[in-house]
Parts: structure tokens; C-alpha cells; sequence
């Protein structure tokens, strides 16, 4: 495909998109019966604002989901020091939740209009923002077009590109190089991830690191865990935590092989999407577990098999319930989920071998002895049953994973560094705007 037909591909995208804005609502509103959205805010996915834009300068940060939401958190309160206002876009209730939990009326949230040339011109009409902070791997063709025709600069924090997606974009070259001209600055997470994005055009590109190490552990109610410590006691305990489908009956089909040799264990699961957990908790009493869910308010009695972690916003208090973690999406489904956060609260990590997605953390991680692959659900009960066993050497996992961590952190710094040249303009401006009005 030539660079012409590149560009007549983003006309016709941008095109279609304004021809099927008046079709979407039908598309939003089963999102939101679905839980996907918030119905009281729906209007916003269309650009239409809920709030006034301050006066003086304002930068638009996005971040998908809760995940890249928590990466930039550090990032936003950097920023917000500087007397800079925010507008925060995620694309999930969850992420909203965790907008507000961790940064509150401190910054202005919205959810992300769509990828529509009528929302995006509505919300970028309203909202004006001097400075464009885009996290990880959000590209959509048309704000990153109306952004570009704006001349508003646009930069991709915590950048990374998945094997697939970089897969994908190599057959479509000349759009990703018509998209990532646009671009002002390309931060990304890995020298690898740095690598793609230079090969699909952007100019230029720094590595920092990964945002999420220098985030803070995920954090836990001390009275729930106090309370939820007592009822567990003495008892072995591991978890199976961000997993997909396939994986909690695996983790379940583990305790089963492995309660022999530990009478007392408990299998704690915390699944990716907790809107499965009533199906799952059906589908385990059915392999004759006694299920105790936490969203339910079940109890942990010495006969319960399995805590179902089904609720949101709580990893912190499931991690610090055990010592040995399998991290998901990594042995029935591909691309891994983040090894960080149990690595931080001193766990032994293990995960399957699909983790292609966070590649250069687990390599870390395994080099330095945090972390560990199984193959198949026989390597990974035999691995439970070893690390339970085992209190040296589930420590000296532990105490690894926890070390790694510390030597990744800096990705912070690194970024404010590389973002300097953009939000310094800014800090003059508002420094002479708050001068001014004294």
C-alpha cells in the first residue's frame, strides 16, 4: 500500500466514522445495559461535556482502562504540582472508579468520546487542551488525525506494542506512518517496544521503562484484611489472580490435586472480569468445591475450598493473603497480565508461557528469580506444591521479585524528563496567568 492510498484510507475511515455517528447510540446503549457504560454519562462517549473547562493551560491525558490508569497516576500528580489542570479520559467504569479513587476532584474526568470525527471535534472543541498524554497502546486514527490538524502535540507515554499488534501494523505500514507522524514524542516501554515504534515511522523515541513500577502497591482496607486473615488462620494459602476463561477451572482442578498433601489449603481466584464469577462459582461447586464469595460477604469456614475474589478494586487485599501468586491470561489465553503488582507485595510469581505482552518484565523477573514459567496445569500444581513446601525457597522468590522491582523503578523520571520540552511552556503559562491575576 502507497503513502497516497494510506491517506485516502484515513479520508474514507474518517468519512464512515461520521456516517455512522448517528447509528451508535443503539451500540452504547446495549453497552450500557450491559454495565460498560455509565448510563448517566453516556453523553460523553459523544463529546458532549459534563463539565467547564478552567481557565489556563489544561492537558487531555488518556487512559484505556485500569490498568494504564494507574500507570499514569504518578505521572498526573507530577503535573497537577505544577499548576497545570487535567482532564482525564478512560474507556471503562472501572477505570473511572479508579480515576476517582486515586485522584478525586483533583482532575476532571470524562469517558473518551468515540473514535468519531463528530465526538472527538465536539469534546476537542469544548475542551481545547494545550497538550495531548496518551497511555500505552490507545491509536485511534481519528483523534490522533484531529489532534495532528490542530496542531496539538501528542505523546505516548508508557508506550508498548504486543507481537500481534506490531504484527498487524507492519501490513498496514504506510497508515501507521501517516498516523504516528503525527505524533510529537513517543516514550516507550522497552528498548523492543521503542524498536516498533520507530520501524512504523515515529520520530522521535525515547525508553523509559515501565510507568508501573513506580507506582505504589495496590492497596488494601486494613479492616477487611484483618478481618478476612482471621477467618483463613493458619491455612496454606496461593491464588490465581487476573485470570481468563479456562484458568479458574485449571486453578480449581490445582487445589484439588494438591489438598491431599496440604489438608487445609485454601485457593484463592480473582478472575479478570468478576461479571463471570456467578457462573463460576457454579461451574466449582459442580467439581464439588465449597465456593465462598467475597461480593456475597461469604465467611471462610475450615471447609472452604475456594475464596472467589469476584469484586473490584481489591487485588491488594487478595495479594496480601498469600505468598505464591499464578498470574492469568497466560496459559488459556495470550499476552499475559501485569507481574508487577504481586511481585511488589513480596509474592512468588508464577504464570503460564503466554505472556508476550509483558515480555521484558517476566525476563527480569526470572533472571533475577522472582518468577517463574510453568507449561501446563501438571507443572504448575507441581510448582504450588514445591513453593508451599518449601518456606526457603518461596522466600527467596519472593525477596527476588521484590528486589527486581526496585531496580526497574525510574520510568517515572524518565518520562517528566522527555515530557520537559512540552509542559514547561505551560508552566510559564501558568505561572504568568496566576501572576496576573494577583
Amino acid at each position: 500500500m502507497s503513502e497516497r492510498w494510506a491517506r485516502a484510507f484515513l479520508r474514507a475511515y474518517r468519512y464512515a466514522g461520521a456516517a455512522a455517528y448517528p447509528m451508535v447510540g443503539t451500540y452504547v446503549a446495549w453497552r450500557a445495559s450491559k454495565g460498560k457504560e455509565d448510563h448517566n454519562r453516556r453523553r460523553e462517549r459523544y463529546g458532549v461535556p459534563s463539565r467547564e473547562r478552567p481557565d489556563g493551560p489544561l492537558i487531555w491525558f488518556h487512559a484505556a482502562s485500569v490498568g494504564e490508569t494507574i500507570a499514569v497516576v504518578p505521572l498526573i500528580e507530577s503535573i497537577l504540582g505544577y499548576g497545570i489542570h487535567v482532564v482525564l479520559t478512560t474507556g471503562t467504569v472501572t477505570s473511572a472508579q479508579v480515576a476517582e479513587e486515586r485522584l478525586g476532584g483533583r482532575i476532571i474526568h470524562q469517558y473518551v468520546p468515540l473514535d468519531l470525527k463528530p465526538a472527538v471535534s465536539r469534546f476537542l472543541d469544548h475542551w481545547h487542551p494545550d497538550l495531548a498524554i496518551i497511555a500505552e497502546s490507545e491509536i485511534w486514527p481519528m483523534t490522533i488525525l484531529e489532534l495532528g490538524a490542530r496542531r496539538v502535540p501528542q505523546i505516548l507515554v508508557n508506550g508498548r506494542l504486543s507481537d500481534r499488534s506490531f504484527k498487524s501494523w507492519k501490513k498496514r505500514a504506510y497508515i501507521a506512518e501517516a498516523l504516528f507522524e503525527n505524533m510529537a514524542h513517543v516514550v516507550a516501554q522497552s528498548e523492543v517496544d521503542g524498536e516498533r515504534f520507530r520501524a512504523l515511522g515515529a520520530r522521535p523515541v525515547t525508553v523509559s521503562g515501565n510507568l508501573k513500577v513506580d507506582t505504589s502497591p495496590p492497596p488494601a482496607d486494613e479492616g477487611a484484611l484483618y478481618a478476612i486473615q482471621r477467618q483463613i488462620g493458619r491455612r496454606p494459602t496461593w491464588a490465581a489472580v487476573s485470570t481468563h476463561d479456562g484458568e479458574e477451572v485449571m486453578a480449581a482442578e490445582v487445589h484439588a490435586m494438591l489438598r491431599s498433601r496440604h489438608r487445609s489449603l485454601l485457593t484463592i481466584i480473582v478472575p479478570r472480569h468478576p461479571d463471570r464469577a456467578a457462573a463460576l462459582a457454579t461451574e466449582l461447586t459442580a467439581m464439588g468445591l465449597n465456593v465462598a464469595r467475597r461480593s456475597t460477604g461469604d465467611r471462610i469456614t475450615p471447609d472452604t475450598d475456594i475464596l472467589l475474589g469476584d469484586t473490584i478494586g481489591e487485588m491488594g487485599l487478595y495479594l496480601r493473603l498469600t505468598e505464591i501468586a499464578f498470574v492469568g491470561r497466560s496459559m488459556t489465553a495470550h499476552g499475559g497480565q501485569n507481574p508487577l503488582e504481586p511481585a511488589m507485595l513480596d509474592t512468588a510469581v508464577l504464570a503460564g508461557r503466554n505472556v508476550q505482552n509483558f515480555r521484558d518484565t517476566y525476563q527480569r523477573l526470572i533472571d533475577r528469580g522472582g518468577a517463574k514459567i510453568v507449561r501446563d496445569r501438571d507443572m504448575l500444581a507441581g510448582a504450588v506444591n514445591f513453593l508451599l513446601g518449601n518456606e526457603i525457597a518461596r522466600h527467596d522468590m519472593m525477596t527476588a521479585g521484590a528486589a527486581t522491582v526496585e531496580e526497574m523503578r525510574g520510568a517515572l523520571a524518565r518520562t517528566l524528563k522527555a515530557l520537559e520540552p512540552y509542559i514547561h511552556p505551560l508552566i510559564v503559562q501558568s505561572r504568568l496567568k496566576g501572576a496576573g491575576g494577583r
